[in-house]
């Protein structure tokens, strides 16, 4: 509590020997986010292949969310792999990712990296758009186009009970983009389409408790006794505030030391660190 006008000491401390055994011995499964804590690029971060072994072999379920919906699963189990990392599917938010996943789920599509095309304005121009369409999801697209923007915001508009689905919230870009392996620019497309429809989407990504319920039912998973790590604060680390998750920051990618201690910052993880190894460093001491 403060008193006589001190600022209060802030809810989250450094990872330390003791905390790191505590942590590990009150949870049973770990969700990583992957860009800025399992890699950074196509570069693995010094460390991952110990943590994930250690981890592991004192009985704890890993599981890797990511929002960068550039890939599928499949896709993604490729990179862990060509990186040296023994995974199974991660579950990926989401571009390419986004159709692959869908056309799984049974969704016919339109649209996608490919499904854009150029389009000269004019007055006179009358734009149409299918009216089957029952939802249009965005995610990362490093092809967006004004015909895509101007279908996609048909559809939402002109269709009756059409569904705004996005895999991340609106205005989430990264400020570092040396820290992942795709310019994320889904935030600024979905902000787009935010104003041009005057709607807000159903997110389906980090922070939104969505993926949490699908983790729970298909891993078999206790959010009480799970710990998301994650290296932003406005996606992984309050969502795993939101679905009840202890949470641990890491600082090798887009949130810096600085940042969190801010005085504005309103997010608190459980607990912070430099980097993932210190999970293992940490538990030698």
């Amino acid at each position: 509590m403060a008193t006589n006008g001190a600022p209060s000491s802030p809810s989250f401390e450094a990872l330390s020997s003791r905390t790191a055994r505590s942590l590990i011995d009150s949870v049973d499964a770990f969700l990583f986010d992957c860009d800025g804590v399992i890699w950074t690029g196509y570069k693995l971060i010094d460390g991952v292949p110990e943590v994930l072994q250690t981890l592991r072999s004192l009985g704890k379920k890993l599981l890797f969310v990511t929002n960068n919906a550039s890939k599928s699963r499949k896709q993604y189990v490729k990179k862990f792999h060509t990186l040296g990392l023994d995974v199974c599917e991660a579950y990926v938010v989401g571009a390419e990712g986004i159709l692959e996943e869908m056309n799984l789920a049974g969704y016919a599509c339109l649209g996608g990296p490919e499904g854009g095309k150029n389009m000269e304005l004019d007055k006179n121009l009358l734009s149409e758009c299918d009216k089957s369409i029952g939802a249009v999801v965005v995610g990362l697209d490093k092809h967006i186009n004004h015909h895509k923007l101007q279908y996609a915001t048909l559809c939402i508009r002109e269709n009756p009970d059409c569904l705004f689905i996005a895999t991340d919230a609106a205005g989430h870009l990264l400020a570092n983009l040396e820290q992942c392996s795709d310019y994320q620019c889904a935030g600024c497309t979905i902000s787009s389409l935010c104003a041009s429809t005057e709607k807000e989407p159903i997110v389906v990504g980090k922070p939104s408790s969505f993926i949490m319920d699908i983790l729970v039912e298909r891993f078999q998973i206790n959010p009480a006794k799970t710990c998301m790590v994650g290296d932003r604060l406005n996606t992984d680390i309050l969502f795993g505030q939101n679905a009840g998750c202890k949470t641990l920051l890491v600082l090798s990618g887009v949130t810096t030391l600085s940042a969190l201690q801010d005085p504005s910052n309103e997010i608190h993880p459980n607990y912070y660190t430099s980097n993932v190894f210190n999970i293992v460093e940490l538990l030698r001491t």
